[in-house]
């Protein structure tokens, strides 16, 4: 699946774009399949928000307990004053998460292509297996910044073995707050682990103070509807706002191998499904 002149740039780099691997169609049926989520959600059941900028906001109960469920999360700024819908509720959902892979048919069926696995299985995962599935909407004008972070903070492993898979469903630009990563200079060791105990509280852990690259140096990765980007668990990143008229929807995947030693502080500690 993967050449060995795009294994060294994997190696290399921490990540591999793949343009337009999947059809138009493919990631139309993806997005239908959201769409059809979010018109069946009730808004008024939750105000749950989801931030990487406060993680006071991911303790709450109905984040905790998405590990093996299909929830809508709202942007930051969907709400008013009054804690009304700013918009329409089509355009307020900032993701859903977090077992589309197991619980949408869908997705299932996406998420264990062909394809996918024989990328993991070239990239060294011998046993790999997918812990966590989100379609993220990064909505017109109110998507949301994605702070600088590595996926590892999230999904720790002795050794570190999560890799992240992230489809393109709609074209991703500058405009409308493509991903973004490190370009070039010294790799960084994992800087944070977010960690989950018994009673359920939460802690983003600071392992080291060495600086996140800064924003201007980072590397925009424009890429077209259908392509994939596939990148390691240390690999620093992060989008901008979406200040576009433009939505960016993207879909991805957290991958582990089942050979390596899952951390019981992992803030998800649902059963992973093997990536057969």
């Amino acid at each position: 699946m993967l050449s060995a002149a795009q294994l060294n740039i994997y190696q290399e780099q921490g990540y591999i774009v793949l343009p337009e691997l999947f059809t138009v169609q493919e990631m139309d049926k993806l997005r239908t399949a959201a769409n059809e989520i979010v018109d069946d959600f009730d808004p008024e059941s939750t105000r749950s928000v989801f931030s990487t900028k406060d993680h006071s906001k991911t303790k709450d109960d109905y984040f905790l307990s998405s590990g093996d469920k299909v929830r809508c999360f709202f942007e930051e700024n969907a709400f008013d004053q009054n804690g009304n819908l700013s918009q329409e509720k089509s355009l307020s959902i900032n993701k859903i998460g977090h077992a589309l892979h197991t619980k949408n048919p869908v997705f299932k069926e996406f998420s264990h292509d062909q394809r996918i696995k024989s990328i993991a299985l070239a990239l060294g995962l011998v046993k790999p297996q997918i812990h966590q599935s989100m379609y993220i909407f990064k909505q017109p004008r109110i998507g949301g910044v994605i702070r600088w972070h590595q996926d590892a903070t999230y999904f720790f492993t002795k050794p570190i073995s999560v890799i992240t898979y992230w489809f393109a469903v709609e074209d991703a630009t500058i405009k409308n707050g493509c991903l973004q990563v490190q370009n070039g200079g010294e790799p960084i060791p994992l800087k944070e682990q977010f960690c989950r105990y018994p009673d359920d509280s939460t802690e983003l852990k600071c392992l080291h103070n060495l600086p996140w690259p800064k924003d201007e140096d980072a590397k925009a990765l424009e890429v077209k509807k259908g392509s994939l980007v596939v990148f390691n668990g240390l690999l620093p990143h992060f989008s901008a706002p979406n200040l576009s008229d433009t939505s960016r929807h993207a879909f991805t995947l957290h991958v582990t191998c089942s050979n390596t030693a899952y951390a019981k502080e992992n803030w998800l500690q649902t059963t992973p499904s093997a990536l057969l």
